[in-house]
């Protein structure tokens, strides 16, 4: 089921409406980049994180069901995984599959496996 994993969760502070591009985005485990572009679009919802220097100027794609926290005061997006789960999903190429349902199946389950929770099953 990895339907869900593209929906925020309500006690992440998601407003919808919110322009999260520029948010600066933390891992567990530390910076990861900043909120390149995102989508609110019910049961698609994601953030595109350009990483910068932390993985060669590449972006990742990450579900909304990753994001544990809006900060709108420090603009910083809090998400549920350690920096080297995000930098093992999947490879991102926005041109490809910013809109390929083979892409977000396999990232969904990426995020999914187990039992519905991000990285393992693990729900917050």
């Amino acid at each position: 089921m990895t339907e869900h994993v593209w929906s925020y969760k309500s006690t992440a502070g998601h407003l919808a409406g919110t322009d999260l591009t520029g948010y600066k985005v933390e891992a567990t485990d530390g910076h990861i980049g900043k909120v390149d572009k995102h989508s609110d679009e019910a049961g698609d919802a994601y953030l595109v994180v350009d990483t910068g220097v932390w993985i060669f100027g590449k972006e990742v794609l990450l579900p909304a069901s990753t994001v544990t926290r809006i900060d709108p005061a420090e603009q910083r997006v809090y998400v549920d995984g350690t920096k080297e789960q995000i930098k093992n999903s999947p490879e991102f190429h926005r041109e490809k599959h910013l809109g390929d349902p083979e892409y977000h199946a396999e990232l969904g389950t990426y995020y999914s496996t187990g039992t519905g929770g991000p990285f393992g099953g693990r729900i917050v």
